[in-house]
Formats: C-alpha cells, sequence, structure tokens
C-alpha cells in the first residue's frame, strides 16, 4: 500500500483561475467539476455558486500535484495569514528557478530564491491569490 499527499486549497470564487496558473507555472492539466455538475443542489441554487468549483486539480507529469474548491458563501471561509505554505522541492536548480519566475508574476516575494546555508536555492513567495509558496533546490546528499 502506498499513500501521498496532496495540498488542498481553499479559495471564495477563485479557484479555477487559481488551477489555470498553477498549470501554466508547473505544468498538468487541470480537472474541474463545479457545483452546478457535482449535483450539489444546495449550492448550485445560488447562481454565482453554481459555475465555481466543488472540486479541481492538476496533476503534472513531474509529480507536481494540488487540489483546489471554492468554498461556498453560506460556510465560514478566513483564508488566514500563513495558514499553510506549499513546498515545491526539486534537485534540479533551472527546473525550481523556471517555477519561481512563473510564480512570482503579480505575487509579492517574500524571500528572494538565493543560496541559503542549508540549501543550494531558497525562496518564498506569496502569489497573486494569496498562497504562499516555498520553493527549493535540496542538497547533495551525503550520507
Amino acid at each position: 500500500m502506498s499513500v501521498t499527499t496532496t495540498t488542498h486549497l481553499n479559495f471564495r470564487g477563485q479557484a479555477r483561475e487559481a488551477l489555470d496558473f498553477y498549470a501554466a507555472v508547473f505544468g498538468g492539466e487541470v480537472m474541474a467539476f463545479t457545483f452546478a455538475q457535482g449535483g450539489d443542489e444546495q449550492d448550485a441554487a445560488d447562481g454565482a455558486v453554481a459555475e465555481q468549483v466543488k472540486w479541481g486539480g492538476v496533476q503534472a507529469p513531474n509529480g507536481f500535484a494540488v487540489m483546489a474548491f471554492d468554498v461556498p458563501p453560506g460556510r465560514a471561509y478566513d483564508a488566514g495569514t500563513d495558514a499553510v505554505y506549499v513546498s515545491v522541492r526539486g534537485t534540479d536548480p533551472e527546473e525550481v528557478s523556471g517555477y519561481w519566475q512563473r510564480l512570482v508574476v503579480g505575487g509579492t516575494v517574500r524571500a528572494p530564491l538565493a543560496p541559503a546555508g542549508y540549501a543550494p536555492l531558497y525562496g518564498m513567495v506569496t502569489d497573486r491569490f494569496g498562497v504562499t509558496w516555498v520553493l527549493d533546490v535540496l542538497p547533495p546528499y551525503n550520507g
């Protein structure tokens, strides 16, 4: 038996746009089902919610995966402050730098992508959707 974990992000009406953005950054395909498609009559009855994402995700051939949905107006939603960081770790500095260059568009750099004492490259950015990403390049293993 194997287990994986996937970050699940919650939005208020921006899930589809965010998933499209992450697919453009990391590659992969967006799968998204709306509240109307999901058969959730209670939430789909609200026309504004009917076309919002009930379940969505991006899965890329490189292993990147993220899930997202739009919290309906009838449910409490608070994005919080630093409630979650999404960590993207890799071994190829060029690949990680490419993700960084795309994620920072419209975002706020909290720590520039640069060498750090614990990693060949490390950076932190809060993207235009308010999601904070930590990107780093794993140091060579000397074990």
